[in-house]
This record gives structure tokens, C-alpha cells and sequence, in this order.
């Protein structure tokens, strides 16, 4: 680079620190642009830059490209490079809707930008894109209008095969790509219709051609066992077979520890610890025992020691950093590591040895911690537990379990002593203790549905849940101390608006919230408390869970609402999480006297590193969601035309979202399926009413419904209204406006 040149870089000095080769910054390019009367090419681009070795301008090129990924310029169809003008162009992500149009949710934050059908020809849901704003529609909603593509999203797509004479073409999973992708004769690759398959998209849509795809694979026939599951994992994305690096690494790895690798540990093989889990689960990331400390006591959280065989910059650490977390599908789970580790070598398995990153907390007899520390540890489960064992013996104290585990069971009881202090710690600091409906689906042998059930908590979940936010608080506490980089599990406070619409709501229904500013978690705990003898408790409690934010990984300590807790980070599931790996890297950091200074992340990849593992987290959502509501569709077929009674659990513009009674399927009473009046939809309420009637349907309302349509491809259930059966609102009496 010329010497001139390079001062007159304001940020030259940034770009010499990063890169042992630098090149102009992208401020500095965008200004030279800017500068420059009309496109600038490449070559003018590195002439006026300076730039003459091939290395920088290959680097030049590389940084061009990312410029114009990221919407900072535009490349025209000669070759040169535009300044984007941020006052006309915003730079966004395209949210699709099923219907064909959709919005432009910009980089920078702001009012979404409306996308009509027209627009929407050559974007697929998720591209990115640079739009200008074209002006109004007509409810008022800024228009956007294509100027560019700057990234897909889809490289690959899944969904059903289907053939129209000559004609080839596959209907994507995804309702929000709208788009048909026509398949050639050549790319069928032996694919029969209706067989659901994997297609790689050959030629992206345009203003005037669809998308044309290539068949990668058959995953099978539309209703075959388990297709439910392959559908969801390819239609979401998620990584589920391991690359040959990784099966080459983890080749090496044994079922047992190396006796090398048990050396300068705290070893407590000799207290009693135990693992406490479901009964189908085959991964143990935590063990835990409990003594009494004078006035108090000690208690002991052992945490798989993942961060002792997943290290940075290897194949397998970056397969874990890619899947982000395990996805737990009914009957199946996608795992995050391989088994020779999750349900190996980490998993706290009974009787063998294995490494554990230890928190030895102590607490006094009110629940209140005194402190903490945390150790390389060397431990043996000493019995592999059940939620349904432990609350046995200690909530229904049945003999015949209590003497199985005679050994065990002093241990538990203290334990048990400690869970009751700690929960009375949770209410006192006002906590929110939502009374929530979790299911699990009960299949028959040929793995069709048989039931779904609710899963009962009870105080052995809630035990071993108190003993692991103890835990995170420590970690949290431990790294924000030391100022290590690190991901905490933020929960912030309810958006403004949305707690603004719960006052609304409380207040028709005769309730005040007990703050306006400065909510506190105590303040909604306050409320679900005064309520819960009720009728309507269940409408008011999904109506406040609804105004909650989201939770997310991030770097900036935020602390999380609804534990009302200031410091909080997941450190007690590294074998299914990767933050929780993070959070003990940074912790074996500390141990072993590393600082701030030359720890292997910083902020900025932790900025990065949060976002992804809240994307991986989102994603696995969705896509267990998916499986199970066709799973719910599959089970609900041979149910057309039966009735059932149901309780409203949404309600919208086009209609009432119904659950069935201890069935625990969902379907929606379309608007046009209710009684012939003109509804207006409260969004605030969570209502709508029939404006001549005065009829009202709102959340919670008691109904009886007929299944009329079953559809797996669209996941949607049909219901018509048969009756009300109860309801807080009568019909005004009158004619009523016409």
C-alpha cells in the first residue's frame, strides 16, 4: 500500500493490529467510493487505494465481497461498486408469509418493511436483501421494493415430490417458502411422487421464472414411521451426521478414563453422589449429594468435565458449536456430541469413574448461600435415580423404595431439607412460578400414537432444578467476578408495550398490577399468587407469560427476570448445550491462573457465540414443534367428525385456536366457522366479538367443537363450533347495531 495513502486511513492502525498484510479499512473503501463520480470498478478501486501486491488485492477482492454481503455496497451489472444510500436503501432479513407476501426485518432495528407479492417473486423466507422504500400501502405500511439479493438462505430445501403430466416439482415443508421448485428430468435421481425428498436449489427464483432444484436424496414415503422426525431435522437445518474429522478424533477415546487423567483432581469418589433424571433419559450431566455444615449445609453439584475432551479448534468442538445444542424428538435425540461422549465417556454413568468440573456451595439453614468454589474433580455415581424414585421415597416415603436405597436415603432427606430452604429463598425473592402443562407422547408398537399424557412434576424435579440454578448462579458469579468473557442466560424485563397491554387486560378484568415502572419478577409473582384460586387463572397466567421477553445468551450481564436473579449462566448441561462448554472453559481458565487477558474469547466472538447458540436453541424448538404437531395430525385423522370439548388457548383476527380437553391437540374454529355475525378482534382482550350479537370469545372460554379437517402436510386441525360451555361474557340483549 502507498504510504500516503495509508495515513490518510483513519483506521490503518486497527487494520496493521489485525492483519500481518493489511489493506485499506471498509470505512476508508466506502468513502473512496463514495468519492469517486459514478461505479468504480475493481481495477480504478485499487489504483486510487494504493494497492499493487497481488496478495492485497486478492484481499481487497475477499473484503469487496463481503462488503457487499453485508449491504454495504452494491454491485452493478458492469462490474462497479455503489455506495448503498442508507437515507432510500435499508439492508434487511425477508420474513415470508405463507400467502405469498412478506416483510423486511432491517439489520438495524425499526419498523418492519411490507413486502407485496409482486416483490417477493425472486426472495425465498430468510435471504437476505437490500430494498428501497417505495411508499405506502394501503394500511399504511412502508412498501419495500427489490434493488438486490445479498444472500440465500436456502441452499437446501425439504418437501413432497409432485408430478403434473411432464411437469416436476417439489412443495417445500417450510410454508414459508412459497415458492414451487421445479425439478428437471435429469436432477429426479429415481424420486417417485408424492416420496418426501431433499432438493438442492440449481437456479434461485426471479421476477419472471421459479426456482429449479436438483433431488439430493429420498427420505421416504410420506406416512412411514419416523418420517415426521426426518422431515422436521431437514426442513430446520440441523446438523445430525458427524464429519469424518470428527468420527477420525473421537476414534481414539475409550469406555473407561485414563488413569493419567485422573491425576491432581479433587477426588470424592467416596460421597454418595447420584444422578436424578427421567426414566428414558441416557445422558447424565449432573450428580449431586448433600451434607450437613454445622447450621447449614454442604452441597455438592457435579457436572460433566465435557471441556476436558472438547477443545477449541477441533473438529469436534466445531460440529458442537454448529448443532449449538441436543434436539430431543419424541423417541429420538439429535445429540450435540457423539455417543462415545454424551452417552459415554462424559455421562455420569453408575459405578465408574469419571471426570467432573465440581461447585461445592454452602448454604445456612434459611437457604442462604454462604459461598462457593469450584474444583477439577474425580467422581462415581453411586446410584442412577429416577424423578419417580426420589419423590417416593421422599414426598410419598414408600417403604419398599426407602429400603432399596437404605444407604442412599439419609443423604437424600438432607437434601431434601435443602431443597425446601432454597425454594423458600426462590419465593422470597419473588420469582415466577408459572403452573404450566408440559406432554410427552405414548406410542404403541408399530410407533403410532397410543396417548399423550401430561408430565407431573413433582418435588424431585423441582429438587434437582433448585440444586442447578445454585449452581449457575455460582458460575455466573465466579466468571462475572474475574471479568471473563462468557455467555450469561439473560431474561430481561417485559417489553414497555406489552406490559402496558397486560395492565389493559388486568384492568378489565377488575385487577390492578402492582407496579407501572420498575417491574420486578416479584411483582408478577405477587399477581399469579393472589389469583390462583380463580376460575379464569389459567387465561390470566397465559396472557402475563405472553408479555414476557424471550430468554437469550449474550455476553452482557443482564441478569434473568423471571428468577429475579442478577447473575445467571448455564453451566450445568455441557454435554447438550454449548454455552454450558463455554461457561466451563472459562471456569477451568480461572483454576488454572489464566486472566482476562489471555483467555482464547473475547467479548466480540462472544457477541457471536450468544447469538448462535440462541439461533441453534430457536431452531431446535421449531423443529421438535414441527415433529410433533404432524405426530398430533397423524393421531387426530381417524378422529374426523367426533366431537370434543376444548378450551380456548388463542385467539386472532382470523379465528380461535382450541386445545381438547386432556387430549392436548391444538386445531383453530376459523372465523367462518363460528356464528354468522361480524367479529371485531381485541387484540389487548384477547377476544372477539360479534358486533350485533355481542357474543364474545376470549382465551379460556370452555367450548365443544367437531374435528372437520386433518391436514399432516399443512399441520393443521380444523374444528367447527358445536357449543359454549362456559364463558365470563353474556350477549347484550337488543338487536343490536345492524
Amino acid at each position: 500500500m502507498d504510504k500516503n495513502k495509508r495515513i490518510e486511513d483513519p483506521h490503518a492502525a486497527r487494520e496493521a493490529e489485525r492483519y500481518p498484510n493489511p489493506i485499506p479499512s471498509r470505512e476508508y473503501i466506502l468513502e473512496t467510493v463514495r468519492n469517486h463520480k459514478g461505479p468504480c470498478v475493481f481495477e480504478r478501486l485499487a489504483e486510487l487505494l494504493g494497492l499493487q501486491d497481488s496478495r492485497q488485492r486478492e484481499a481487497l477482492e475477499r473484503r469487496l465481497s463481503a462488503m457487499v454481503r453485508d449491504g454495504q455496497l452494491l454491485l452493478n451489472r458492469r462490474e462497479g461498486y455503489v455506495p448503498v444510500n442508507e437515507r432510500d436503501l435499508v439492508r434487511g432479513r425477508v420474513i415470508a408469509h405463507p400467502d405469498g407476501f412478506g416483510f423486511l426485518h432491517p439489520d438495524e432495528g425499526g419498523e418492519d418493511l411490507f413486502i407485496p407479492a409482486k416483490q417477493m417473486r425472486p426472495l425465498m423466507h430468510g435471504d437476505r436483501a437490500v430494498m428501497r422504500i417505495a411508499g405506502l400501502d394501503h394500511r399504511g405500511r412502508p412498501e419495500a421494493s427489490l434493488v438486490e439479493v445479498l444472500e440465500r438462505a436456502n441452499k437446501r430445501l425439504v418437501g413432497r415430490l409432485h408430478m403434473q403430466g411432464d411437469i416436476s416439482y417439489v412443495i417445500p415443508d417450510n410454508k414459508r417458502i412459497h415458492n414451487e421448485i421445479l425439478i428437471p428430468g435429469q436432477h429426479l435421481a429415481g424420486a417417485r411422487p408424492g416420496q418426501i425428498v431433499n432438493v438442492d436449489i440449481v437456479e434461485y427464483p426471479t421476477r419472471h421464472h421459479p426456482p429449479v432444484g436438483a433431488i439430493a436424496s429420498v427420505l421416504g414415503e410420506h406416512m412411514a414411521p419416523g418420517m415426521e422426525i426426518e422431515v422436521a431435522i431437514n426442513a430446520n437445518g440441523i446438523p445430525h451426521e458427524w464429519p469424518a474429522e470428527v468420527l477420525q478424533e473421537i476414534k481414539g477415546y475409550r469406555e473407561e478414563v485414563p488413569e493419567p487423567d485422573k491425576a491432581g483432581r479433587l477426588d470424592v469418589r467416596g460421597k454418595p453422589l447420584v444422578t436424578i433424571d427421567g426414566e428414558d433419559a441416557k445422558d447424565f450431566d449432573d450428580a449431586v449429594y448433600c451434607e450437613m455444615l454445622g447450621s447449614g449445609w454442604r452441597l455438592y453439584v457435579a457436572i460433566a468435565d465435557v471441556s476436558h475432551y472438547v477443545k477449541p479448534g477441533t473438529a469436534l468442538d466445531q460440529e458442537a458449536y454448529s448443532r449449538g445444542n441436543s434436539v430431543y424428538f419424541p423417541q429420538r435425540v439429535i445429540p450435540m456430541l457423539p455417543e462415545v461422549l454424551s452417552n459415554g465417556l462424559c455421562s455420569l454413568n453408575p459405578d465408574v469413574d469419571r471426570l467432573c468440573m465440581l461447585c461445592i456451595l454452602e448454604f445456612d439453614r434459611t437457604g442462604r448461600m454462604l459461598g462457593f468454589r469450584f474444583e477439577e474433580g474425580l467422581m462415581r455415581s453411586h446410584a442412577r435415580l429416577t424423578y419417580t424414585q426420589v419423590s417416593a421415597m421422599l414426598e410419598k416415603r414408600e417403604l419398599d423404595v426407602r429400603r432399596r436405597y437404605e444407604k442412599l436415603v439419609p443423604h437424600l432427606e438432607c437434601l431434601y431439607a435443602l431443597y425446601k430452604a432454597l425454594f423458600a429463598q426462590r419465593q422470597k425473592r419473588g420469582a415466577i412460578d408459572l403452573d404450566t402443562v408440559e406432554t410427552r407422547i405414548d406410542f404403541d408398537e408399530s410407533r403410532k400414537i397410543r396417548a399423550i399424557v401430561p408430565m407431573v412434576r413433582n418435588d424431585a424435579h423441582r429438587l434437582i432444578e433448585e440444586c442447578m440454578i445454585a449452581a449457575n448462579i455460582a458460575a455466573a458469579s465466579f466468571l462475572a467476578e474475574r471479568k471473563i468473557p462468557t455467555l450469561y442466560r439473560v431474561h430481561e424485563p417485559p417489553p414497555a408495550d406489552k406490559l402496558e397491554d397486560l395492565v389493559v387486560f388486568l384492568g378489565e378484568l377488575g385487577l390492578k398490577f402492582p407496579a407501572r415502572k420498575n417491574v420486578e419478577a416479584r411483582h408478577f409473582a405477587a399477581l399469579l399468587n393472589s389469583i390462583r384460586e380463580r376460575p379464569d387463572f389459567h387465561l390470566i397466567q397465559t396472557v402475563m407469560l405472553r408479555s414476557l421477553a424471550q430468554a437469550q445468551y449474550q455476553p452482557v450481564n443482564k441478569g434473568h427476570f423471571g428468577l429475579a436473579l442478577e447473575e445467571y449462566a448455564h453451566f450445568t448441561s455441557p454435554i447438550r448445550r454449548y454455552p454450558d462448554l463455554l461457561v466451563h472453559r472459562g471456569i477451568r481458565h480461572c483454576l488454572k491462573g489464566g486472566r482476562k487477558e489471555n483467555f482464547g474469547h473475547s467479548h466480540e466472538q462472544m457477541v457471536l457465540l450468544g447469538e448462535h447458540a440462541s439461533m441453534t436453541e430457536r431452531r431446535a424448538d421449531e423443529a421438535t414443534r414441527d415433529a410433533v404437531d404432524w405426530l398430533k395430525c397423524e393421531y387426530m385423522r381417524d378422529k374426523i367428525g367426533e366431537t370434543f370439548e376444548g378450551v380456548i388457548t388463542g385467539v386472532t383476527s382470523f379465528g380461535l385456536f382450541v386445545e381438547l380437553a386432556n387430549i392436548y391437540v391444538e386445531g383453530l374454529v376459523h372465523i367462518t366457522a363460528l356464528p354468522k355475525d361480524y367479529y371485531r378482534f381485541d387484540a389487548v382482550g384477547h377476544k372477539l366479538a360479534g358486533e350485533r350479537s355481542g357474543r364474545v370469545f376470549q382465551l379460556a372460554d370452555r367450548i365443544r367443537v367437531q374435528v372437520m379437517r386433518v391436514s399432516l402436510d399443512d399441520r393443521e386441525i380444523d374444528f367447527e363450533l358445536v357449543e359454549v360451555l362456559s364463558t365470563r361474557h353474556r350477549p347484550r340483549r337488543g338487536r343490536g347495531r345492524r
